[in-house]
């Protein structure tokens, strides 16, 4: 290579490599400092765009596993409140076996009516109020087929979807919970409900409701009841049609009674319950042939009965007590299939954080491979660098010396 003086060559080669050595410190002093590898497109465009989409799926999963969780609190309030529940019901059966039993008389009964009357509202009272981020769980809103949203955007009616899938297939990412409805009424315990501002049922509906639970309970549907009811206006108020003859036959028809007129046109195997709640009369055409007193239900709410509560089948008499028995039993087996529902959807979202968590773990081992730096390669390159760049400052300042070897030549 000439000596020359208008180009310095050695130190511009010099300084380019200086440069080089110097920009690659710079990444991995970069590299180091951050802990990634990638920071920008420049470093690794495909590495960039892996790396984006398996963070997108990372955040996604463990959202995911919170939406579980959410749905799992949500399901233990439900579970909690249906525990109480299970105590009212089981107080219930107490206090129906207790009025079963022959030792008690009449106005004892009453007494014991007017606690399980009270569970009964309680039960209904429960499932009413029982709600999770203002959604209701136990009052029916949660088992339709179709879900619905009020006008805050909150779940109104139909099953709950719980998403927890990156994506939005039904068979991966989410399924529905669904939870019974366990008021009084819908678990077989309200005879009635009292209306909004405190009235009370119609006495025409509360004796229709309660003449069709004595024909189902004495399985008169099965034997050809009609479920034809009318109000009569005199003392004979709920009439039902199309007494089977085998519940006929089993009174007396040479029995007469007075006090019932052939006008209130009953017709062919009629019976009727009057306005004090108790069966009393049967007629074949337009002739009274039997006065029963074998039933008693109980009367309509007070008009001021509370708004919203809801009251039970009586146990104000032996005979319903003992049929308020299989109520009770069949209230309660309702009430554990939807708990045991609940407890395996339970246990089922359980397992699926299990598996969100598990997944997501290892998501997150493959973006680290892709976008975390190796501590030990990089801090390898960067000594290496580092003895490069100090190398080449001290020869650049050897190369900016040699113009002075020109200088001694013209010298002489």
């Amino acid at each position: 290579m000439p000596l020359t003086i208008n180009h310095n060559l050695m130190a511009t080669k010099t300084a380019r490599l200086l440069a080089d050595s110097y920009g690659k410190l710079a990444v991995s002093t970069r590299r180091l400092s951050s802990g990634l590898r990638i920071q920008t497109a420049g470093d690794d465009s495909a590495g960039l765009a892996v790396r984006e989409i398996l963070r997108s799926e990372i955040r996604s999963l463990q959202q995911g596993i919170r939406n579980a969780n959410d749905a799992i609190s949500m399901i233990q309030t439900a579970d909690g409140a249906l525990g109480v529940i299970d105590e009212k019901l089981i107080r219930m059966k107490e206090l129906a076996m207790q009025a079963a039993t022959g030792t008690y008389s009449s106005d004892q009964r009453l007494i014991i009516d007017s606690e399980y009357q009270a569970m009964a509202s309680e039960i209904t009272r429960i499932a009413k109020s029982t709600d999770f981020n203002g959604i209701h769980l136990l009052n029916g809103n949660l088992s339709g087929a179709t879900s619905t949203h009020n006008g805050a955007g909150l779940q109104a009616t139909g099953p709950m979807k719980v998403h927890f899938g990156t994506g939005n297939d039904s068979a991966e990412d989410y399924y529905y919970v669904q939870i019974g409805n366990v008021t009084a009424s819908a678990l077989g315990l309200s005879g009635s409900s009292g209306g909004s501002g405190g009235g009370s049922v119609d006495s025409a509906t509360y004796y229709a409701q309660q003449t069709t639970q004595y024909a189902t309970a004495n399985n008169l549907t099965a034997n050809g009841f009609s479920n034809t009811i009318s109000f009569l206006q005199n003392n004979l108020l709920i009439a039902g049609t199309q007494m089977p003859a085998n519940v006929y036959n089993e009174f007396d028809p040479t029995a007469t009674v007075t006090g019932y007129r052939t006008q209130d046109n009953l017709t062919e195997y009629d019976f009727a319950v009057d306005r004090s709640g108790n069966l009393r009369a049967i007629t074949w055409g337009t002739t009274l042939v039997n006065y029963v007193s074998n039933i008693t239900v109980a009367g309509p709410p007070s008009s001021g009965s509370s708004s919203g509560s809801s009251s039970g089948p009586s146990i104000s008499t032996q005979q319903l007590a003992q049929q308020a028995l299989a109520t009770i039993s069949n209230a309660i087996i309702s009430k554990d299939k939807i708990r045991a529902n609940l407890g395996a959807m339970q246990n089922r979202l359980q397992n699926t954080i299990t598996n969100l968590s598990i997944q997501a773990e290892n998501t997150q081992a493959a973006e680290s491979q892709v976008s975390d730096v190796d501590v030990a390669t990089e801090m390898t390159e960067f000594t290496r660098q580092q003895i490069l760049t100090q190398s080449a400052v001290a020869m650049l300042s050897q190369a900016n010396g040699l113009g002075r070897l020109a200088m001694q030549l013209i010298g002489g």
